[in-house]
């Protein structure tokens, strides 16, 4: 006897059924009013407005099982923190964002519904619109975001600007994103507030703005741990650093604030930290904490008078 074979479906009945799932996140995802002018979703391409200043570009890739625990995070999460992580690049240079664009791969059976909910829920969150993407089959969860922004006025803020005898400042206490992935695996509660901060990041707009507008000579995000990423910036400016300390957010480690990662919150290195400040206070931001200083010697790189050593998050590739 043999087995009963299925036949092929046809193309016609693939083609319904891909364009039945488009419909359904194409809702998802336009839940704003398109600019005049504009052609968002729904063509082969999408069309923008002239963007102001310079334009900015860039790309970010997040996997299921490498970006996030399947076991411990709702799939929302996944396409939440891709285009939150893609959009802190932007707010790390000093831009807004105009629009993004994200690229889906995944297996069959995947709910690409709830995946665009999260998507849909950071670009509400950070006024970014998805303005077009793609799908497709493949053996992993993956989210490719490429996001584009605008910086008017002074320009964008590059890793590069740093000057010996500037201050460096960061927005906020560090390691939460960290310590709420260890109270996670630990049997907390995804409503828990050090969760929400590893699940949910908040990218940093409007500090990112405000530290161009008041000259911040360079500016980075801290997305794979402080103890990586002020070396990267110290390296593209070719200068070393002396840090007094390291704030450590309520419930984090020091190792976590030092190496945790997925923070998001903005380094900012300055001649002006009065000027900084005002401005941030002034818009109702969180006034930035003070750090340490650039030095002129690169190999100059200490905390509290220590070699303060290269760790965070890299990918083993």
């Amino acid at each position: 006897m043999h087995a009963s074979i299925e036949p092929p479906t046809p193309p016609s009945a693939q083609l319904r059924r891909e364009d039945d799932v488009l419909e359904r996140i194409a809702a998802i995802v336009a839940r704003r009013m398109i600019p005049e002018g504009e052609v968002h979703v729904g063509d082969d391409a999408a069309v923008l407005a002239p963007f102001v200043g310079q334009a900015l570009v860039s790309t970010d890739v997040c996997v299921l099982g490498v970006h996030l625990d399947a076991e411990l995070f709702p799939l929302e999460d996944l396409g939440f923190k891709a285009l939150a992580s893609a959009v802190s690049d932007l707010a790390a240079m000093g831009g807004r964002p105009r629009a993004a664009v994200a690229a889906v791969s995944a297996p069959p059976g995947t709910d690409l519904e709830e995946l665009h909910r999260g998507l849909a829920d950071a670009a509400t969150i950070t006024n970014c619109p998805i303005v077009g993407g793609d799908l497709s089959q493949s053996r992993d969860v993956a989210v490719a975001v490429t996001v584009m922004g605008e910086c008017p006025d002074r320009g964008a803020v590059l890793r590069s600007g740093a000057r010996a005898g500037d201050e460096i400042l960061v927005t906020g206490p560090l390691g939460r994103s960290a310590a709420g992935l260890r109270r996670r695996r630990a049997g907390a509660a995804l409503s828990d507030e050090l969760v929400i901060a590893h699940r949910r990041p908040c990218p940093r707009i409007e500090e990112g703005i405000a530290a161009r507008q008041a000259g911040a000579h360079a500016m980075m995000d801290l997305s794979d741990g402080l103890g990586i990423d002020l070396h990267r910036l110290a390296d593209a400016s070719h200068v070393g650093f002396e840090l007094s300390h390291v704030p450590v957010a309520t419930g984090a480690t020091p190792e976590e604030a030092i190496s945790g990662g997925e923070d998001y919150e903005l380094v900012i290195v300055t001649d002006d930290p009065a000027r900084l400040r005002l401005i941030f206070v002034d818009r109702g931001l969180r006034a930035p904490l003070t750090i340490g200083t650039i030095r002129q010697d690169q190999s100059v790189r200490l905390c509290d008078e220590e070699a303060f050593a290269r760790r965070g998050w890299q990918h083993k590739l």
